[in-house]
């Protein structure tokens, strides 16, 4: 006689499970944002220090978004089936305690490959993160969920580049980035001590060989292949933007002192709110309104940062940050709902998949950009940025002709 087990009782918004999972999200997305973008502000710095091009200094950034791409999708299927809790917790510990060695880095190739290693360590926690929250919570509250996941992301994104840029300033990069470490260590205890007992239970183990029909599935999806060519461009547009306004900002006619020119990724606060009110707006008006409207400001955003005012330049950096955030809310929590929709389908490989993308996007988006910068200045630079943007509204307004999956 075959037993049926009563299905989970999923959080509900306003619930302790719901208020505390969404704070240990939340600190599981600073954690991982602090780690993976402090050096952005510091890259000016990185430059001079090992005497090396704007567009070389990138790397520090580049490595650890490439190789984590590179890890996501086989870490995450595999990782998944051995307890999110437990693999999530690890790899905060593991990419922290490679965050307190990096000051000890002696060469800018050796730092480059400590900050490669954090990427392998970070590679299973987004996609786990996204796919955890998918599981846990209802999914009539799920974009608003998935949306306070990334606003901890946009946190740390801002508290590594505002804190690794003022320690800097006043004790040197190394010390800047052993600040680092200590503050993502402290965001894993806070993450371990607050993420409640799960309510849905663990995938079945799955090996490397059994990961193909998955993603045959998740490759043949046009929905899905569009969503994770949204994430590339939307993240490649959105990091090189910021890698490299601090150069402009410290160089004529602007001429700004490090530590002030660091103070733009202030912007990342209007992301933590667009992230958490997009994600929200998508769950009632639709997702696919919500993304093109979002991708379209951001557009706009980068023409705005053109003329060499410092009130148009915060201006077009807020738009930009606001449409990245918005957009990218919507598309990852659509992401998961629309996996779970396939016959055959993963949530959490779909999310790994979207995440490759998305941190591929990042580090040769980033890259390119930086040569844009260097061969054309800023201008070349939004030009660049504008040819990503619009391919991305492409893709997206594609998704009005895809039909949803029946379940």
């Amino acid at each position: 006689m075959t037993t049926t087990l009563p299905a989970p009782v999923l959080h509900e918004r306003g619930t302790p499970g719901y208020k505390r999972l969404g704070v240990a999200m939340w600190c599981a997305g600073l954690a991982t944002f602090v780690l993976v973008y402090c050096v952005q502000g510091l890259l000016p710095t990185l430059a001079t220090q090992f005497r090396v091009s704007s567009s070389t200094s990138s790397l520090v950034l580049s490595a650890t978004t490439g190789a984590l791409a590179l890890a996501v999708v086989p870490l995450s299927a595999v990782a998944e089936s051995w307890g999110r809790r437990r693999v999530m917790t690890a790899a905060l510990a593991a990419s922290a305690v490679l965050g307190l060695l990096a000051p000890f880095a002696p060469t800018f190739g050796a730092l480059v490959g400590i900050r490669a290693l954090q990427g392998v360590a970070l590679a299973a926690l987004p996609a786990l993160a996204m796919a955890h929250v998918t599981a846990e919570v209802a999914p009539r509250w799920l974009g608003g969920a998935i949306g306070m996941l990334i606003a901890g992301n946009t946190l740390g994104g801002l508290s590594g580049r505002l804190v690794a840029g003022f320690v800097s300033d006043v004790a040197g990069w190394r010390t800047a980035l052993g600040a680092i470490g200590v503050l993502s260590l402290g965001c894993m205890v806070a993450f371990r001590l607050l993420l409640p007992d799960p309510v849905s239970p663990n995938p079945p183990k799955v090996r490397l060989r059994e990961l193909g029909r998955p993603l045959r599935v998740h490759l043949h999806d046009p929905g899905l292949l569009c969503l994770f060519g949204v994430a590339f461009l939307l993240m490649g547009a959105f990091v090189t933007v910021y890698n490299y306004l601090g150069f402009r900002l410290i160089a004529a006619p602007f001429g700004l002192p490090g530590w002030l020119a660091g103070l733009i990724f202030l912007g990342y606060l209007a992301g933590s709110w667009a992230s958490t009110a997009a994600g929200r707006l998508g769950d009632r008006v639709g997702r696919r309104r919500v993304m093109w409207g979002a991708v379209l400001v951001a557009l706009v955003g980068g023409w705005v940062t053109v003329p060499d005012l410092l009130p148009t330049v915060v201006v077009g950096l807020l738009l930009v940050t606001v449409g990245f955030f918005g957009a990218h809310s919507v598309a990852s929590s659509w992401v998961g709902r629309r996996s779970s929709l396939l016959p055959g389908g993963a949530p959490g490989q779909a999310s790994s998949l979207y995440l490759l993308a998305y941190y591929a996007g990042s580090s040769i988006g980033g890259a390119l950009g930086g040569v844009a910068f260097d061969l054309a200045g800023w201008t070349g630079l939004v030009v660049f940025v504008t040819a990503l943007l619009l391919t991305a509204l492409v893709l997206a307004l594609t998704l009005r002709r895809i039909p949803t999956p029946a379940p």
